[in-house]
């Protein structure tokens, strides 16, 4: 008997965190795995951690009794004991309600990483062990935002990482669908928490969420997110109270609709560096850019041109930043507290006009745009940090968002 055809459809069903906080979370998301089973699917299961803190289990609850530890193989395994415990509970929780569950780690589930504690890479995920229990009619609950290296060490995938644990499962199982369960009605136009007027966005490509993720929103794992576009995964994240959701494929962009969502990402500085004698020959540049990736400083929207080299920085690298660079005959002109506010939209490909747009809304409102940077799908704005809101809420009014 084919084990893979006698189990399908297969479904990973992905809860978050806040999802499984309270017994009555966890009865619900119990009852979205047996509705699962009623419509004829069979669930794997992964779970992040219980809780926000100060909740016990709760990853930031966790990183408190060893505030100071550095990234490392006990810091990990550490970690990682909130989302076996939350696997745990909600095994046996559907095991109580009449739904033979097995809670597996990561690696017992697996997936195998390469070994950069704290922020792992996904190398392989061997699926037998999860279609095993599969073909004896037990639903697997697997421990989110870890894995195992060659030699048994626990790593743990980065905050935010049962996402991708989830999409890589999908990935490797080859035949299931993904649903991402969480405590939102599904992916927003912008944060609600920013802005008044945001909304779910019923259908987006797998690209936009990709942007939107990298770009600070609170959507998905920027890994799994990436992960998910280049397996051409589709998934749906939705409520658990609401069953309210999106849905993530590769449709086709809606030439009428060139922006999709918006996110805002605060608290950058702005450099402009140029040099401190006109006919000073070329090469200034690539020293700049040499002195902050010694420093492994991040720098993002760099611009370089005749007027100079542009970039951004966190707040707090700010004054490293212009310390490295007082050694070389360049000048630097900085800008704190600033805010990079972000629309996305598969459809502003080839779509004229988009940036006259953002500049004729932000104009109107009154807000500066201090810098600015775009891809094929993404216009990325720098504005004073006191004005970040009106600039979001103007941008999001301004598109019809």
């Amino acid at each position: 008997m084919n084990v893979r055809n006698a189990v399908q459809p297969l479904i990973v069903l992905k809860f978050g965190g806040s999802s499984l906080a309270t017994p009555e979370l966890r009865l619900l998301a119990a009852q979205r795995v047996r509705l699962a089973i009623e419509e004829g699917a069979t669930p794997v299961v992964v779970t992040s951690a219980i809780g926000r803190s100060p909740a016990p289990y709760a990853t930031d609850s966790l990183i408190a009794l060893t505030p100071d530890a550095a990234d490392g193989p006990n810091r990990d395994l550490l970690l990682a004991t909130g989302e076996m415990i939350a696997a745990a509970v909600f095994a046996e929780l559907l095991a109580s309600i009449g739904i033979p569950a097995r809670a597996l780690t990561g690696g017992q589930a697996g997936i195998a990483t390469d070994s950069m504690h704290g922020d792992a890479r996904v190398t392989h995920v061997d699926p037998s062990p999860i279609r095993a229990l599969l073909a004896a009619r037990i639903t697997p609950v697997i421990a989110g935002f870890q894995g195992v290296t060659e030699d048994g060490s626990v790593t743990t995938l980065g905050r935010g990482g049962s996402d991708l644990t989830a999409v890589a499962l999908t990935a490797a199982l080859g035949d299931a669908n993904l649903e991402i369960v969480t405590d939102v009605d599904g992916v927003m136009s912008a944060d609600p928490h920013r802005v008044a007027d945001a909304h779910t966005v019923e259908r987006l490509t797998l690209e936009e969420v990709t942007e939107l993720a990298g770009l600070g929103a609170k959507v998905m794992h920027d890994k799994a997110a990436d992960l998910a576009r280049d397996e051409n995964i589709r998934y749906t994240v939705r409520s658990l109270r609401s069953g309210v959701g999106s849905n993530i494929g590769r449709d086709a962009a809606d030439p009428m609709r060139p922006v999709t969502g918006l996110a805002t990402i605060i608290g950058y500085s702005f450099i402009h560096v140029v040099p401190e004698a006109a006919g000073l020959p070329g090469g200034w540049e690539q020293d700049v850019f040499r002195a902050m990736y010694d420093a492994a400083i991040n720098l993002d929207c760099i611009n370089v041109n005749a007027a100079g080299v542009f970039f951004i920085v966190q707040d707090g690298e700010l004054e490293r930043a212009r310390e490295l660079l007082s050694p070389l005959p360049v000048a630097v002109r900085s800008r704190r507290d600033c805010a990079k506010v972000s629309i996305v939209g598969a459809g502003m490909r080839g779509t004229p006009g988009v940036m006259y747009r953002v500049v004729e809304a932000l104009s109107k409102a009154g807000v500066p745009i201090i810098h600015s940077t775009d891809s094929n799908i993404t216009i990325s704005v720098l504005v004073p940090g006191t004005m970040a809101a009106i600039a979001e809420q103007v941008l999001h009014a301004y598109f019809k968002l």
